[in-house]
């Protein structure tokens, strides 16, 4: 019995060894530069979790662009400087890492890019302000930063702060993109940036995230270009006008023809609801439309329009 017991306590004293996993483990040597967070934990294997972020995206990322993409320059004056503070000569304190500047410069202008023709090949009539500001939203930091988050990036990501902060994560995940576009080219690109930025648009009402000052205004000349009279409002319906909230629904016509309706709790209010309407209905995103269509895309055209117009 007892020499049983002692065979079962060296075998497991091999595996704790084996994996690292003694009181004594430290950093195995070249797993990536320090910082605060999940990588301060002992057998954290910075090279091992690049390479497991790579395979979890399915994306055939190069290691080397993938580690760069994660520096962020901050990180490095923030180590500079705290090597400086240690006594060291300013070139001995500096470091051999290159920040994701460079990356992100290309991969921004890419989705950009990207985005605004995905978004002008679904939605033909929409016009450019409309398509910029879609593009402005699926872009801007707060989404950006909140894929990011489910992307965990904020794991891996070299920053000076911890928790990393949005405009961090921001850069961070447009030189994930760079990094991508400078691997595996701009076809699997603009479907990693389609599968992870495009769904948020579902829900998502078209003056929500575009703001039209004047929609009747707007309406007008988007009917004017068509060859289609000026609409005529109408009070198709009224309820409560002599409450406190009372509620209006006003009708546009066209050559005597209703081509929307929209409520509100004044006239003005109702008409410009109205004209909304009848702009959704015209540029096709209305808020039965389909989402999106991930069918496969055109091999080749819009990619490639997108990288060379940067």
């Amino acid at each position: 019995m007892a020499a049983g017991l002692g065979a079962l306590l060296r075998a497991s004293r091999r595996l704790l060894a084996a994996a690292g996993a003694g009181p004594g483990a430290v950093r195995a040597a070249g797993a990536g530069p320090a910082r605060e967070g999940e990588s301060e934990q002992p057998g954290w294997d910075y090279h091992a979790e690049i390479q497991a972020f790579s395979r979890r995206l399915q994306e055939d990322f190069s290691l080397d662009l993938l580690k760069t993409a994660f520096v962020n320059p901050c990180y490095v004056q923030s180590e500079e400087a705290r090597r400086r503070q240690l006594g060291l000569e300013a070139g001995a304190a500096a470091l051999a890492l290159r920040d994701n500047g460079e990356l992100c410069a290309r991969g921004l202008p890419f989705a950009r890019s990207q985005l605004g023709r995905c978004l002008q090949a679904a939605h033909p009539a929409l016009p450019a302000p409309g398509t910029a500001a879609l593009v402005a939203f699926l872009t801007g930091p707060e989404l950006v930063a909140e894929v990011s988050r489910g992307l965990a990036l904020q794991d891996l990501a070299l920053c000076a702060q911890f928790p990393v902060p949005p405009p961090v994560l921001h850069r961070t995940f447009f030189a994930v993109v760079g990094a991508l576009l400078g691997s595996s080219g701009p076809e699997r690109t603009g479907i990693f940036l389609r599968d992870f930025l495009m769904p948020h648009l579902i829900g998502k009402d078209l003056f929500e995230i575009w703001e039209v000052v004047n929609p009747m205004g707007l309406l007008v000349e988007e009917l004017t270009k068509r060859n289609i009279s000026s609409p005529e409002p109408r009070i198709t319906r009224q309820l409560g006008v002599t409450t406190v909230l009372p509620l209006y629904f006003v009708g546009l016509y066209c050559d005597k023809k209703m081509i929307a309706e929209g409520p509100g709790e004044t006239l003005l209010a109702a008409e410009e609801e109205a004209a909304r309407v009848a702009l959704r209905k015209l540029y096709g995103y209305t808020e039965n439309r389909r989402p999106w269509d991930y069918s496969k895309p055109k091999q080749g055209w819009t990619a490639e329009k997108a990288i060379s117009s940067n």
